[in-house]
């Protein structure tokens, strides 16, 4: 199980944009890699072409890159601060009546689940 996820809430702890905060908007696995929302902004110059209704495309944007996943903590729900991440085994039942065990990421500072 991933100790981030698409959507958690991080903070960056290295670099450049150390201290800012944001919403995991991807997570790329193969790289060890994530894209936050408003954290590590490049320009990137994109070619100009036509659309199909007639408006012009390309020029210079700011997108977010991706940024090396050891880079960021997720933080805590309930002290706004950042947190580690562990793993805790909850058992449920099922509709059925069959016993179930699921992994439930928390909080090792509160204990909140993520």
């Amino acid at each position: 199980m991933a100790r981030i996820k698409k959507g958690d809430q991080v903070i960056v702890i290295a670099g450049k944009d150390k201290g800012k905060t944001g919403r995991v908007l991807e997570v790329l696995k193969d790289a060890d890699r994530v894209i936050v929302e408003g954290v590590q902004r490049v320009t990137k110059h994109t070619k100009v072409g036509q659309s199909q209704q007639g408006a012009r495309t390309g020029g210079i944007e700011t997108v977010e890159a991706p940024i090396h996943a050891s880079n960021v903590m997720p933080v805590d729900p309930k002290t706004k601060k950042r947190t580690r991440v562990g793993f805790r085994v909850e058992e449920g039942v099922r509709p059925d009546g069959r016993k179930r065990t699921v992994r439930v990421r928390y909080a090792k500072k509160s204990g909140e689940d993520l």
